[in-house]
């Protein structure tokens, strides 16, 4: 049941009108100026935290020669999977010698046709089963090794988040973890399929798969160093009500009056608006 905001009488249903019985306050406009106060507190309140997040988020990219550099050490990666990754060789009595160097644009011609079925029933044939598990693993270990780029990535909007610093780590090892596992698959698959066929198929680790491993603890090492140097955020001053709003946080953390706070806010507004006259006064004077 609702009750009257000054008296505390309880309302009913035949309390139709818009003033209290008891008091005679109006029930819509009670305390009106209150919570518009309350309401743009609030909303200086909230864009103080958004503008914080957004200093965090400009610092990550440009807060420093070290994050501009992770930036292109974060992009190198993948373009080094243009390189030679690994060489397939195909030849026989009848057939013309044919070398096919594997490197991205190849594997995405690869994805695109890749034949599940075929695939799932190589995997369980028992005699060129462990080598298209080689081939398998080796190509999902790359495809989620470049995955985890693209998330390190757009995780940079988040790396001067107080746990910034130890995911892009942890991302960056768990994408070079997998970046080594595809090569050990690929040596699985050309041991085994060169066994199986050995006057037909062989196989050969690029050096496109070395350099793109390098580009990648370069890029871990760049973070590590991010990391214990730190990234200088500089945040724009934000004020509630005229106060900082550091300070005004704090004061409610503290638990402070709202009647204590609401002062503080005119004392501050108050010395600014002086502070502007001043000013004024002094350019006026320069100007005459």
């Amino acid at each position: 049941m609702a009750k009257c905001p000054k008296c505390g009488r309880k309302l009913t249903l035949f309390d139709w009108k818009p003033n209290c019985p008891d008091c005679g306050v109006n029930l819509v406009y009670y305390g009106m100026e209150e919570r518009l106060l309350d309401e743009a507190d609030a909303a200086e309140a909230e864009h103080a935290k958004l503008q914080k997040r957004i200093d965090r988020l400009k610092a990550s990219f440009i807060g420093s020669k070290l994050t501009i550099a992770r930036i292109v050490l974060t992009l190198l990666p993948i373009a080094t999977l243009l390189l030679p990754l690994c060489t397939i060789t195909y030849s026989g009595p009848f057939i013309e010698e044919v070398t096919k160097n594997i490197g991205l644009i190849e594997l995405i011609n690869v994805i695109t046709s890749l034949d599940i079925d075929a695939l799932l029933t190589m995997l369980g044939s028992g005699i060129v089963g462990t080598s298209f598990i080689g081939y398998a693993g080796a190509l999902v270990c790359l495809l989620l090794s470049v995955v985890f780029i693209v998330i390190s990535l757009l995780m940079l909007m988040l790396a001067c988040s107080p746990k910034g610093n130890p995911r892009n780590i942890t991302l960056n090892i768990i994408t070079i973890a997998l970046a080594v596992a595809s090569p050990v698959f690929f040596n699985i698959f050309a041991t085994n399929i060169s066994a199986v066929f050995p006057d037909f198929v062989s196989g050969k680790i690029g050096f496109g798969i070395f350099v793109y491993i390098a580009a990648l603890a370069l890029l871990l090492g760049i973070n590590i160093i991010i990391a214990v140097k730190g990234v200088n955020v500089k945040y724009k001053q934000c004020y509630v009500g005229g106060i900082p709003a550091e300070e005004y946080f704090e004061l409610v953390e503290k638990g402070t009056d709202k009647a204590v706070i609401r002062q503080m806010m005119a004392e501050a507004l108050e010395k600014k608006a002086t502070d502007a006259g001043k000013k004024e006064e002094v350019k006026e004077e320069a100007n005459a």
